[in-house]
């Protein structure tokens, strides 16, 4: 089942257009890792998915049922969140709104569904504590089990794990890739290509003239995710970062996001796909922990 279809979709400031020609789809249980450029559009794409901001054209779907349930979503992490007034168990239940309709109390079905999410997500011990004592680290991880709380067919992630330490980085990819294990599926803004090649089914590559969309493996095989890869650590040919978004081909190359099978593309490129997915994994450095980016 199509949990999101974008066809065609552009979005826009008063400045400008930030993103045009946008298009894929992501089934239910899919792991859908959206890299580029900064200021390319990847965090005003979820804010459309959730309703935050218009679509300027194309058509962006949601299924009922989605919406329905609601949307979890964690945003980039600002200082004045940093800073918020309240307990770690208040956070996190405030995630079942949407459930609790008008209902001025909590029901004992949300009170349980918090503190089933904190325990999954090891903060339960820090239920009573305020949010601002906490470490960055500590901070996502309440964050996303507030965002669980809000759904339990879709989460959306934007930059989860900018500013975290090492340590901190991996318990919190490890934590998404356990949800997105038992069936919720995951959308998630991030610079870090190494853990998208790692953790994604699927990648979206944002970019001010190209996108593209299809399988990690099909991403892997384009001058584009070879160029983004290698910045994370991994070998991929004599790209040159400078020079590859410059490539004469390069448009055709990655507008493969409308065809039905993209492998036909690429291999109709020379592109080879039978590229050992294992060792790329392994040649990944640390990602990069950029954030604030605003389009």
């Amino acid at each position: 089942m199509s949990l999101i279809t974008c066809e065609n979709l552009t979005l826009a400031y008063d400045t400008g257009v930030v993103a045009s020609g946008v298009s894929f789809t992501l089934e239910a249980g899919s792991y859908l890792c959206i890299v580029g450029e900064n200021g390319s559009g990847k965090s005003t794409l979820l804010k459309s998915v959730i309703g935050l901001h218009p679509v300027d054209g194309g058509t962006l779907t949601v299924d009922p049922s989605v919406r329905k349930s609601g949307i979890g979503y964690l945003p980039q992490h600002t200082p004045a969140q940093r800073d918020f007034p309240a307990s770690v168990r208040e956070i996190v239940r405030s995630g079942c709104l949407k459930r609790s309709g008008l209902c001025p109390f909590w029901r004992a079905s949300d009170k349980k569904l918090a503190e089933e999410a904190m325990a999954r997500m090891g903060i339960d011990h820090l239920a009573g504590k305020c949010y601002r004592e906490l470490s960055g680290g500590q901070q996502q991880r309440v964050l996303l089990a507030r965002a669980y709380c809000a759904t339990g067919k879709l989460i959306l992630l934007d930059e989860p794990i900018a500013g975290l330490d090492p340590m901190a980085m991996t318990e919190m990819y490890r934590m998404i890739a356990d949800l997105n294990r038992e069936g919720v599926a995951v959308v998630m803004v991030s610079h870090d290509v190494s853990a998208a090649v790692q953790y994604a089914t699927h990648i979206l590559h944002m970019g001010k003239t190209t996108s593209f969309f299809g399988t990690t493996e099909a991403y892997l095989a384009t001058p584009v995710g070879q160029q983004f890869a290698r910045r994370e650590g991994g070998s991929y040919g004599d790209w040159n970062p400078k020079t590859a978004w410059d490539a004469p081909d390069i448009g055709k190359i990655l507008d493969v996001r409308a065809a039905p099978d993209a492998r036909s593309v690429l291999g109709a490129r020379g592109v080879s796909l039978n590229r050992d997915l294992t060792a790329t994994r392994r040649r990944g450095g640390a990602g990069s922990n950029r954030e604030g980016e605003d389009a």
